[in-house]
């Protein structure tokens, strides 16, 4: 699996640009990827904050997440305009049948393949050997663009997931 994406990202946009990850309770296809860039850029292209516009950016990565970021370096992002990107995000699980809001499912990259496993598994994969503190975990808690660079796709032993999982197993 190709798990390059930083190269993708606006290189113009600040390090402390805000992000939203939304992950899709499945893969899109490749007509609805392209539905959903068109849809993606239309709403970024028009989007505004007290009728100012917001330098905003929307893609989809790996056929499974939204990401969508906004450089409040012109302009703050204030809460009418998140509210119009969260309406434009439930109007995409409507239109698509997907679950973008779903934080109890969990993503990792586990044989070059992503997986998806729900929070309640996790101890489960970690003792049958699934998942161990060196699998890829998707952390879609990131809330900047550096984070998004740096702390996106980090190894499970490094997320939140070592504290409450890890301890209770053997050394990995």
């Amino acid at each position: 699996m190709i798990t390059e994406y930083k190269s993708l990202l606006p290189a113009d946009f600040a390090e402390n640009s805000k992000v939203w990850i939304y992950q899709s309770s499945r893969l899109f296809n490749m007509q609805e990827a392209l539905q959903l860039e068109e849809l993606l850029n239309n709403f970024t292209a028009s989007w505004q904050a007290h009728g100012a516009a917001v330098k905003g950016f929307a893609t989809i990565f790996f056929g499974r997440f939204i990401i969508l970021m906004a450089d409040e370096s012109a302009t703050e992002v204030s809460g009418c305009s998140t509210d119009s990107s969260v309406r434009l995000i439930k109007q995409i699980e409507q239109q698509y049948g997907v679950s973008l809001f779903d934080r109890q499912m969990l993503a990792f990259i586990i044989k070059d393949k992503m997986e998806i496993l729900p929070l309640n598994q996790i101890s489960y994969a970690i003792e049958n050997g699934f998942i161990n503190g060196d699998s890829i975990y998707m952390n879609n808690l990131v809330q900047t663009k550096h984070e998004l660079l740096e702390n996106w796709m980090i190894p499970v032993k490094k997320s939140w997931l070592a504290s409450k999982f890890l301890k209770s197993v053997s050394p990995l």
